[in-house]
């Protein structure tokens, strides 16, 4: 199938999928579930494409199976995450930036933790950018690994497993079956949509920033190290 190009080749999901298959599908939601470098990953897109070509036999597996191994593959990735997180403690937040690491992402994921506290982790599994850091605030807030956890499960299965049925329901419609490439390209347009806005967003606000003198910022702040640290402890109930 081709479908229209609406970026880099490699990260159409209908391209990732015919290219590498569900060990693809797999590996992308581990990656944007819990390591840095996934933060840029199609993955809501992506889910849903599963489902949708799963039930229209392009995807020939069982859609119980695919869901099975969706589902694990968001929670180890959520707990290879909270891993990272405990691991490097705030000196995430001295890391420069560079090509793929910005520290307005970790800040955005803290703001998230600071606001939902544990639901958080499921929450963010359905905002982009945000769900990839989200696992590594909670291990540098050190919160309490069984909580971790548990959340970590219902919003793994949520999204994984929910974002893949949506797919494979609206599948099974006449109209989308007979349509799918132009879905395919909806799809791809809508799951852009919320990263444009977090792009204006952030640019907006370093507009603002930078108007106002780069006053704002300096010393410790809400995002910061001591702040993680302090969130640690109200996460530990």
């Amino acid at each position: 199938m081709n479908t229209l190009a609406l970026g880099p080749s490699w990260l159409d999901p209908d391209y990732l999928i015919n290219t590498f298959g569900l060990p693809g599908v797999l590996l992308v939601v581990f990656a944007e579930s819990g390591l840095l470098i996934g933060f840029f990953l199609p993955g809501d897109s992506l889910l849903f494409t599963t489902g949708l070509l799963v039930t229209s036999d392009q995807l020939r597996y069982p859609l119980w199976l695919v869901c099975v191994l969706v589902g694990l593959a968001a929670i180890i990735g959520d707990q290879v995450g909270y891993l990272f997180g405990r691991k490097v403690g705030p000196s995430l937040f001295k890391r420069p930036d560079s090509r793929l690491f910005k520290q307005e992402n970790v800040e955005k994921a803290h703001e998230f933790f600071e606001k939902y506290g544990p639901k958080s982790l499921v929450l963010a599994r359905f905002v982009p950018i945000v769900r990839t850091f989200t696992p590594i605030i909670a291990g540098v807030s050190r919160m309490n690994y069984r909580s971790f956890l548990t959340f970590n499960i219902i919003g793994g299965v949520l999204w994984g497993v929910g974002v893949t049925l949506l797919g494979a329901a609206l599948g099974q419609i006449d109209f989308v079956h007979k349509n799918i490439e132009a879905i395919l390209v909806l799809i791809v347009l809508v799951s852009v949509v919320p990263i444009a806005i977090e792009f204006l967003r952030a640019r907006s606000k370093a507009k603002k920033e930078a108007a106002a003198g780069g006053g704002e910022g300096h010393g410790p702040s809400a995002g910061g190290p001591a702040a993680v640290q302090q969130r640690g402890r109200h996460a530990k109930r």
